[in-house]
């Protein structure tokens, strides 16, 4: 096996808009100082060495590719300042700014994002968080927010426009159909594989697929539960998302949420491997496979989505599906940590995370409520009581999203 220091990172055409995209990108969100926009004056000579050895590092590596956005914090401040130190005559520099009603207001958080950035262009531009139908009108209506793309474009401030999503999955694909985007950042890892009709999509497109946060969104695999390892043995539970997500010739690169050097080091290990990934982790897939049907059961593993209203039509708003799918990683593969987390956002990030968790059943939800809706499912006697240990197993700690957009 190569050697980190000699690893040259393959690439992979990034759909339309041809580039050679390295297949690890180097994301922003977690090696800056803060998750305000602290005052230059603010920032630390020791949070600012952490940026400038993760970038040299990565730069070092192949990592041509880094990415933040306009509401990470002090990231985009950060990297300005780290960016002339580490030269890359190969670097796509990306970033990404949330649409606005008010196209005015985007472009003057996207002219703050270029100052913070300390560039006057950048390559790729990702429309942030068209998480429902109403992002998507005031991207693309007349007037819109992509009308200041395009014009900045024509100036030669952007190469690319793309955007990133939390959202159902048919809203992604209306965004993708739209033809509008050459790339889509995504989420789509081994334990939520929902946005698959996406990459199909995006594929048809011939749009670039980058995949966000794998490691922590993929199952908070910096700190995966023993069972987990166990599973994924002989590796590491990162090695062995990065190339499931990998070997999909549709994925054309996968976040790395580094927050020190080293944590670049796993995902090098999955890329020397890359060559023999099918091989890798078939029997890993079938374990895990394995462990879920003896831990829940063929007849739930099959049928628990069928008949869940939405969110929206459920007492409380109570957002089923996410929460029957918490439940489900913590019995196949006690993902508990992960759970806990994704369980506290529900209610507290807007459409980063929408709908709400199960603290309010059997308080300001009954349980003769919520089975009023449950008339379609197979489970409907089951899942009060689901909702209920799931509850008491990782409820009661709101959470809110970090970033502030």
């Amino acid at each position: 096996m190569a050697s980190q220091a000699s690893l040259a990172l393959p690439t992979r055409r990034f759909g339309r808009t041809e580039l050679a995209m390295p297949v690890l990108s180097l994301g922003g969100m977690r090696f800056q100082q803060s998750w305000s926009d602290l005052e230059a004056e603010v920032i630390t000579q020791e949070a600012q060495c952490t940026v400038q050895t993760t970038l040299h590092r990565a730069v070092e590596l192949g990592f041509h590719h880094v990415e933040t956005a306009r509401h990470y914090g002090s990231s985009e401040r950060q990297l300005g300042w780290a960016l002339p130190h580490s030269p890359d005559p190969d670097r796509i520099l990306q970033t990404k700014v949330p649409p606005r009603d008010d196209p005015a207001m985007f472009e003057a958080e996207l002219e703050l994002s270029l100052e913070r950035l300390n560039v006057r262009r950048i390559e790729l531009l990702a429309i942030h968080g068209i998480n429902r139908l109403d992002h998507l009108e005031q991207t693309l209506r007349p007037g819109g927010c992509m009308e200041v793309v395009r014009r900045w474009q024509q100036e030669g401030r952007i190469d690319h426009v793309g955007f990133s999503t939390h959202a159902e999955t048919s809203v992604i694909e209306a965004a993708i159909n739209s033809d509008a985007f050459d790339y889509v950042n995504l989420h789509w890892y081994y334990i939520r594989q929902d946005n698959e009709p996406a990459l199909v999509a995006a594929q048809r497109h011939d749009m670039g697929v980058f995949i966000i946060s794998p490691t922590d969104k993929g199952g908070h695999l910096h700190t995966p539960s023993l069972l987990l390892k166990q599973l994924c043995a002989p590796l590491h539970p990162i090695v062995f998302n990065d190339l499931f997500c990998l070997r999909d010739p549709r994925v054309h690169t996968i976040s790395v949420g580094a927050s020190r050097p080293s944590d670049l080091d796993l995902h090098l290990e999955a890329v020397q491997q890359l060559d023999t990934a099918g091989a890798l982790i078939s029997p890993i897939q079938d374990r895990l496979q394995t462990q879920a049907l003896q831990a829940l059961g063929e007849p739930w593993l099959m049928t628990w989505r069928e008949g869940l209203p939405h969110w929206k039509d459920t007492p409380g708003n109570i957002n089923l599906p996410v929460l029957l799918w918490l439940h489900n990683l913590i019995e196949a593969w006690d993902l508990e940590s992960y759970a806990r987390a994704r369980y506290g956002i529900l209610g507290h990030a807007g459409h980063w995370a929408p709908g709400a968790n199960a603290d309010a059943l059997d308080q300001e939800v009954s349980e003769t409520d919520l089975r009023a809706v449950l008339n379609q499912s197979p489970w409907a006697e089951t899942i009060p009581g689901l909702l209920r240990g799931l509850k008491q197993r990782v409820g009661g700690v709101p959470q809110e999203r970090l970033s502030s957009a």
